[in-house]
């Protein structure tokens, strides 16, 4: 085990009284008295202090420092600011028994209440021969008095920054290091050593490589690295004017023995893993060479033989997928071949990399052989299972355009039943959805059967350049025959799907028909409502109601047009009914509602055309006496022409209150009461007027006739 000349390493470890290190119940802060010498702490607390922890504890840390550092003593602060008076006392007393020649003061830290009664009989000056250190009592401030505030830690007021964990973190892991690099050395040294000693004989018989160091060398490195790195930072830390805090001597001393250990452990790696390649050269070209001809021949014996038994194609996809999973089972042998293979052709890589004349050529000639075996047998591999997956591909669509076929078969043979010309239209769509995807399916299932075809025409010859007759004619026929009954499948639903197609468009047709002639209905009711609310009016004069009267013969055009058009869709629908055997739904009912609001309309068109007659008449005559009047007062000296005009008026005046009256009895009226009040009292007016001409004429025509 390497050693400084002023470290002493203690065969006790941190590791083995962690949990006692833990408490902290004695330190070294790195702090040194006036005389260079180290500081030991003993942070006494209200608990009980187990003196057995406490002597381990100061045994193990009187270890740490080199017998250089111990000679010049040590200070120890015994802190009994939180403790009993004789528990202070018995630790005092302990110090004589664990470093009584290292121990050169003590410094008995006391409370602010001091134990002056309890003290009087012992005084520690007095043992000051028997103790072999001075031991004395001072205040927490006077401790300066004694050692400098740079090197008192804060608990006692100085300025020196102390972590304890920090501190323990680094031991354990310098330990370990210590420990681990120095057996690792051992290790090297007796391998590397060996390898030297009995290297003549080890070329000439099997060299054990199972041989190895009991911990990992990279491992150890880096542990040892990143523990000199931070023992190299904290150094330069602590020679930095910004931080309060400077390295304990242990870790000032640990560098060199860190490096030394470092260097050593590099040098024997280096050395060790150049014995290693060494070895494994040796070894690896024996085993590369026994298995290289193991994969050889497995592929050209029973790889190949496995391969040449295979040769259908199946005539279903359950048979192809049987098929597949057997040459999947082939495959998987043949891949743990491959796998030897391709560790193989890396080793043998790796050590051509190497340079070795002696084997290069040997090493050329088993790569060269054992990769044209390897590919030959997997190119015959991977063409097995695209000719499998072509089969399989070619089986799923021939499986898919024959669900397809069967799915339009069993539409066709179902009568068409449906509710509506939307439904039938609907259904139609589908129908042609499904012929365009079995003409997708056929073309996709010619596609994968010539490529299949294909590939069967080119197969090659399993045996290496031998050749060996190859009997597909049963594939080649199944897969004709396949694509033939398909075609003749298709063929036969096409034709199918024409007569379905020509039945379909006429029923579209019939309920078209059925539906525009239930339109016209409603626009003949719609014309039947507008004649009854909105054609009221007579009209002013005459000349206003003839025009009145010449719109409504053009809207019973209209209405006469929707009559005959509905008239005519319902003989086409009865010509479509026969043709397609099937009784109509709505024709029964529509013709006697087309029939039932034409009478209807008739009707009150008629009693229209009566009221605008009777008013032009009205309207006729009264113009004419109004325009009389002014010139031939003698031309109306009979009162019979105004009795005529208001016989009239008072005819439309009856008229205009009695209902239309349909054939069923039901009755209806033209517009609303307010209407037909407002009509009748404009003909009312009018009537009066007419009076009123007449008084003022007859007035005229006396006194004309008494002047003469």
């Amino acid at each position: 085990m390497l050693q400084s000349e002023e470290v002493y390493w203690s065969k006790m470890e941190a590791s083995v009284i962690l949990p006692i290190l833990k408490k902290k119940l004695a330190f070294l802060s790195g702090g040194k008295d006036r005389r260079s010498g180290l500081i030991l702490t003993i942070p006494l607390c209200l608990e009980q202090t187990n003196m057995d922890e406490l002597s381990v504890t100061l045994d193990y840390l009187l270890s740490i420092p080199s017998e250089k550092c111990k000679a010049r003593g040590f200070t120890v602060i015994v802190d009994g600011r939180k403790s009993q008076w004789n528990v202070v006392k018995t630790v005092v007393l302990m110090l004589q028994n664990v470093v009584p020649a290292e121990v050169s003061l003590v410094c008995v830290v006391k409370p602010d209440e001091f134990w002056d009664k309890k003290v009087t009989h012992f005084c520690f000056w007095k043992e000051k021969d028997r103790l072999g250190f001075e031991v004395i009592l001072v205040s927490a401030n006077k401790l300066t008095r004694y050692i400098e505030p740079c090197q008192l830690t804060e608990d006692f007021g100085g300025s020196l920054t102390y972590d304890h964990m920090d501190w323990l973190n680094k031991r354990l892991v310098f330990e370990k290091f210590t420990k681990e690099s120095t057996s690792l050395l051992d290790e090297l040294a007796l391998i590397n050593n060996g390898s030297d000693k009995g290297s003549q004989q080890e070329k000439e018989r099997s060299v054990d490589l199972n041989f190895l160091p009991s911990v990992d060398p990279e491992t150890v490195l880096q542990t040892g690295h990143e523990l000199l790195s931070e023992l190299q930072q904290r150094r330069f830390n602590g020679s930095d004017g910004g931080v309060s805090w400077s390295p304990m001597d242990d870790e000032l001393l640990a560098q060199p023995q860190v490096m030394k250990l470092l260097d050593s452990l590099r040098e024997q790696y280096t050395r060790y893993q150049e014995v290693c390649r060494q070895r494994s050269k040796r070894t690896q070209l024996e085993e590369i060479q026994q298995k290289v001809m193991q994969v050889v021949n497995w592929l050209e014996g029973p790889g190949s033989e496995q391969l040449r038994a295979q040769w259908g194609i199946g005539d279903s996809i359950r048979a192809s997928q049987a098929l597949q999973q057997k040459h999947e089972e082939i495959e998987s042998q043949h891949s743990e071949w491959f796998a030897v293979y391709v560790e193989l052709n890396q080793q043998i890589a790796a050590l051509l990399n190497a340079g070795d004349e002696e084997d290069l050529v040997e090493l050329k000639s088993l790569q060269q052989q054992l990769s044209d075996v390897c590919y030959r047998q997997a190119s015959q591999l991977e063409f097995r299972q695209n000719l499998l997956q072509a089969a399989l591909e070619f089986h799923g669509v021939a499986q898919d355009l024959s669900q397809q076929l069967d799915g339009l078969l069993g539409m066709l043979c179902v009568d068409v039943a449906p509710a509506d010309g939307a439904s039938i239209q609907q259904t139609l769509k589908l129908l042609e959805e499904k012929l365009k995807s079995v003409d997708v399916g056929l073309q996709g299932l010619r596609e994968k059967g010539q490529g299949l075809l294909d590939q069967i025409s080119n197969q090659a010859s399993w045996a290496y350049g031998k050749d060996v007759t190859i009997e597909n004619k049963e594939n080649v026929d199944h897969i004709q025959g396949v694509m033939e009954d398909m075609q003749l499948r298709k063929q036969r639903c096409e034709d199918m799907v024409d007569v379905r197609r020509l039945k379909m468009l006429q029923m579209v047709q019939l309920f078209k028909c059925e539906e525009d002639a239930a339109q016209a209905v409603e626009w003949l009711s719609e014309l039947l409502d507008a004649l009854l609310k909105t054609h009221i009016r007579l009209g002013d004069d005459a000349q206003e109601t003839k025009v009145l009267l010449e719109k409504h013969r053009k809207f019973v055009d209209v209405a006469q047009s929707t009559y005959d058009y509905g008239r005519q869709l319902l003989q086409a629908t009865v010509v479509l009914c026969q043709s397609l055997r099937c009784t109509s739904r709505s024709s029964g009912d529509t013709l006697p509602r087309l029939n039932r609001v034409w009478k209807q309309f008739t009707i009150a068109s008629e009693e229209r055309v009566h009221r605008l007659e009777m008013a032009i008449a009205f309207h006729s005559n009264a113009e004419k006496i109004l325009q009389d009047c002014p010139e031939e007062p003698e031309a109306i000296n009979d009162e019979e022409q105004f009795d005529e005009i208001e016989a009239v008026g008072k005819s439309l005046l009856d008229r205009l209150t009695v209902p239309v009256v349909y054939p069923d009895g039901t009755e209806q009226y033209f517009g609303s009461p307010s209407d037909m009040a407002s009509t009748a009292e404009h003909i009312r007016d009018r009537m009066k007027l007419h009076h009123s001409v007449l008084r003022v004429h007859m007035k005229e025509v006396t006194a004309v006739c008494l002047k003469s």
